[in-house]
This record gives C-alpha cells, sequence and structure tokens, in this order.
C-alpha cells in the first residue's frame, strides 16, 4: 500500500494518506515522456515564419541586360536571389508544427511523471496551499518555510492568492488539477500538491 505524508505549511507532519498505486506505481517509461514533452514543446510552436521567395519580392520582371556581349554574367530579373534584397531560397514558410499523440498514450506518460517524481522523493503533499495575501513575499515565505527553490504547485483555480503570488517567482508555477501536465512536471524538480487536489487528480486518472 502507496502513502504519502501530509505537511502543513511549515513542514510538519499532520497525517498520512492513501495514494493510487495504479498511478503512483506506474512503469516509468522514459521514451514515452521524452515523446510527449515533444509534443508539448511543438504545440507550443506558432509556425508563423515566413520568407519572400522570387515571386514575390518587390522589383519589375523585365531582363535587366542583353543575354550576350555585355562581358557580365547573364542575368534575367532584379528579384533573384543571388542579389541582395532578392528572393530567398526554401525558405521558411508558415506551417503547423503540432505533434498529435494518442489520449492513452499521454495518459500514461503523466502516470509515469507522477510515479518519477514520487520514487525519487521529489513530491510533496500539503494540507492546503491558502495564503494569506496574493503577494510575492507570501510565496517566497512559503518556498523557504518548505526548503524548496524549484517547485510546481497545484491546486484548485479557486486558490487566487496561490497563483497570483508565484506567478513572479522564477523556477515556480501553480497549475491547476485538471492542467497538469508531463512538461511542468519534469520541467520543476519539486511537485506540490495541495490535498484536495491531489485527490481530484487521482480520481481523474483511476
Amino acid at each position: 500500500m502507496l502513502k504519502v505524508q501530509v505537511l502543513d505549511k511549515s513542514g510538519n507532519i499532520k497525517n498520512e494518506i492513501k495514494l493510487a498505486e495504479e498511478v503512483f506505481s506506474h512503469s516509468v517509461k522514459e521514451p514515452l515522456l521524452h515523446e510527449v514533452v515533444t509534443s508539448y514543446l511543438a504545440n507550443q510552436r506558432r509556425g508563423t515564419a515566413s520568407t519572400k521567395t522570387r515571386g514575390e519580392v518587390s522589383g519589375s520582371g523585365r531582363k535587366l541586360w542583353r543575354q550576350k556581349g555585355t562581358g557580365r554574367a547573364r542575368v534575367g530579373s532584379i528579384r533573384t536571389p543571388l542579389w541582395r534584397k532578392g528572393g530567398t531560397t526554401f525558405g521558411p514558410k508558415p506551417r503547423d508544427y503540432s505533434i498529435d499523440m494518442p489520449k492513452k498514450a499521454k495518459r500514461a506518460a503523466l502516470k509515469s511523471a507522477l510515479a518519477l517524481k514520487f520514487s525519487e522523493n521529489q513530491m510533496m503533499v500539503l494540507d492546503e496551499l491558502n495564503l494569506a495575501e496574493p503577494k510575492t513575499k507570501e510565496g517566497t515565505k512559503l518556498l523557504e518555510s518548505l526548503k524548496i527553490d524549484s517547485a510546481l504547485f497545484v491546486d484548485k483555480h479557486e486558490n487566487l492568492n496561490l497563483f497570483r503570488a508565484m506567478r513572479n517567482i522564477p523556477r515556480v508555477k501553480a497549475v491547476d488539477s485538471s492542467e497538469l501536465n508531463v512538461y511542468e512536471i519534469m520541467k520543476h524538480k519539486w511537485l506540490v500538491f495541495s490535498e484536495r487536489a491531489l485527490e481530484a487528480l487521482m480520481e481523474r486518472l483511476k
């Protein structure tokens, strides 16, 4: 039976809760984690880079001088890619970089990432993540009391104070339990759940 200790905001043990074995004892599949992270990053790309070909740059299409007899190289257009301000050969054009992943693969990768954090003792559960004010100093105070620096906090969207307090701290982020993804888990050293967020996540992944 897998269990995890529940701490208060000072790092003191309050109680412990049972973990879903189908989630936190899942086999860690590193190639799948790599594939899902690559897919996530590719899906963030806007793909709007664009260059002009010789048919799109401005300039006359007339032949600049006659083909023979001038002693110079033959040239047919001022828009040739060989000339300054000419078109670009094989330059980037708007495209879709997104990579589709099966839902089952993404679900298995999320379980793998959670199991990895749990096995490496880099997962923490707090009884609650409520802060007195939505200020950065409150978030910094929580990090100092837990003695961590790089962390992903997971709670519900209603906890606005937490989300606002953490958004300006480097290497720290807060997300809703329903939006938890493999990339954010792997990016941060510590994974910190509120008790209610962990229970909601386990219910979703069963």
